[in-house]
């Protein structure tokens, strides 16, 4: 099976237009997960982070799956609390992983947290607000990530979670522009002015939770609904088609064999069957009263959007 349409990155590279999401799949299923949607399904692309707490695992699946290391794309991403030492983080991931070099290393939010605080991850303020440092430099750890690339341990290096107002931090100052920036993006989330803002950059886009996150709550959708049914698609095929055929890479997630079949085979079927005009009644979705956010950790800052702080 095709691994599907792919994206060339502004360093010249290309990235799989289909990735299976790792995020909340818990170790002792992503491991059987990821193997078999590199040996069975056909994915190329695993998207993966620190933070998940499953990078072991991943690689795990990965060796599991026997297809060469050089035909599979990964992405794994820094944790804030580690934005003080990248070059450290990096090592921890590949270590990890089993990998020697990681195809796409990003900065998992725009923010920095105390890398001395007393949670590895989470770390709080005695009044319980996370403990974010709100004097750090962002252009600074985007130094330490374009040193990285002189290493050859990762090839590309790009941002998540990222606003127009957060990159403003980094781009005049980069001498390497992000490859990417992976955001929250589906039927009732397009942040068009954004996505605009990046591509006329040569910032790729990535979509993360493109049915809506936990319990896929855009499934229920009317619009996406009477779409599939006019092509016998499933709607997931719908809101995940949708989103590559607008030049967005997307990342399902899911540990269920179907399911992870189903999410690369009925993409491409997709991708193939919608028309412009079905775009733009997708397009119009959001604009009719359906805007939701549905990832929005309590930064305690600014981060740029217009519909969060």
């Amino acid at each position: 099976m095709s691994s599907g349409p792919v994206i060339k990155l502004n360093n010249g590279k290309e990235i799989p237009a289909i990735g299976l999401g790792t995020w909340q799949s818990k170790p002792e299923e992503v491991v059987s997960a990821v193997e078999y949607a590199l040996k069975e399904a056909g994915y190329r692309h695993i998207d993966g982070a620190w933070a998940y707490q499953n990078e072991k695992e991943v690689g795990e699946g990965i060796r599991r799956s026997g297809v060469p290391r050089e035909e599979i794309f990964v992405t794994t991403k820094v944790w804030p609390s580690h934005y003080d030492n990248v070059a450290k983080a990096l090592d921890t991931s590949l270590a990890n992983f089993g990998l020697e070099y990681i195809d796409l290393y990003l900065l998992h939010w725009p923010i920095a947290l105390n890398p001395k605080g007393n949670h590895p991850i989470f770390p709080t303020r005695p009044d319980g607000s996370r403990d974010v440092l709100l004097d750090w430099p962002l252009k600074d750890t985007w130094k330490q990530m374009e040193d990285l690339l002189k290493t050859g341990k990762v090839k590309a290096i790009g941002v998540s979670n990222a606003s127009e107002l957060k990159l403003n931090e980094i781009l005049p100052y980069a001498t390497v522009v992000p490859a990417v920036n992976q955001l929250e993006l589906h039927l009732y989330n397009h942040q068009p002015e954004l996505v605009a803002f990046c591509q006329e950059r040569g910032i790729a886009l990535q979509a993360y939770s493109p049915l809506g996150s936990t319990n896929s709550p855009l499934l229920k959708d009317e619009t996406a609904t009477k779409i599939a049914e006019k092509y016998g698609l499933q709607v997931s095929d719908v809101l995940i088609g949708y989103l590559v055929a607008k030049g967005i890479v997307v990342l399902p997630k899911s540990v269920t064999p179907s399911r992870i079949l189903s999410n690369i085979k009925g993409t491409l079927a997709a991708v193939e069957k919608l028309t412009k005009e079905d775009i733009a009644e997708l397009d119009a979705v959001e604009a009719n009263g359906k805007h939701v956010r549905v990832v929005t950790p309590p930064w305690g800052v600014t981060l740029g959007f217009k519909d969060w702080i």
